[in-house]
C-alpha cells in the first residue's frame, strides 16, 4: 500500500514539473482582451501562444504575436514591418518599402466599413514616435487588424523583439471559434 501511494506521488510530481516546462518554455494560453484585432480575433477569444516559434526562428510579415506591452500587460497584434522595413499607408494601402501590399485579412473589416472611412489612416514611420525611416535591427513594427480602434505601433513606437512572448497559433475557445491563427 505504501509504494502504491509512492508511485502516485511520483507520477504527478512527474506530471507537475513536465506542465510547468510546458507552460514556462512551449507554449502559453492567452484571452483576447479588446476590440483591436477584429474581425480576425474577438474579445473573450482563448488562443495558444507559441513560445517556441522565435526560440527556433524569427516573426514573419503577418504573424499574429504577443508581447509584452508593460510589466502587467500584454497586447495581440499583427506584425506588419520587419527589420529594414519602411512602412507607410496612403488610400488605405500598406506600402512596404515602396511597394503595395495587400492585406486579405482585413477584407471583412474593410466591408464593415462600407467605404465611409479609411480603415488605416495615412501615415509615414517619419511621423510616429521615434520618427525612424526604417525598423531598426532587433525590433518589430505591428498593428492591430481594426486599425481605428488599436493601441500598436502607431502609438508604441517599434517593439522590441525581446518583448515578445510568442506567436499565436490556435485559438481554442469558444468552440464554435476554434482555428488556426493566421
Amino acid at each position: 500500500m505504501k509504494q502504491q501511494w509512492l508511485d502516485w506521488i511520483k507520477a504527478f510530481l512527474i506530471a507537475g514539473v513536465l506542465a510547468i516546462v510546458v507552460r514556462v518554455f512551449l507554449f502559453a494560453p492567452v484571452v483576447v482582451e479588446g476590440p483591436s484585432m477584429l474581425t480576425t480575433l474577438h474579445s473573450g477569444d482563448h488562443l495558444i501562444v507559441s513560445k517556441l516559434n522565435y526560440t527556433l526562428g524569427s516573426p514573419e510579415r503577418f504573424d499574429i504575436v504577443v508581447f509584452h506591452a508593460t510589466e502587467r500587460k500584454d497586447y495581440i497584434k499583427r506584425v506588419i514591418g520587419l527589420p529594414g522595413d519602411y512602412i507607410a499607408y496612403k488610400d488605405d494601402q500598406l506600402y512596404v518599402n515602396g511597394k503595395a501590399v495587400d492585406e486579405p485579412f482585413l477584407e471583412e473589416r474593410k466591408q464593415q466599413l462600407n467605404g465611409n472611412r479609411p480603415l488605416t489612416e495615412d501615415f509615414k514611420m517619419e511621423e510616429l514616435p521615434g520618427e525612424y525611416q526604417e525598423v531598426p535591427e532587433g525590433y518589430l513594427f505591428v498593428l492591430g487588424d481594426n486599425r481605428n480602434n488599436s493601441t500598436d505601433s502607431r502609438m508604441l513606437g517599434m517593439i522590441d523583439q525581446d518583448q515578445m512572448v510568442g506567436e499565436a497559433v490556435i485559438s481554442y475557445w469558444p468552440l464554435n471559434r476554434i482555428q488556426l491563427v493566421n
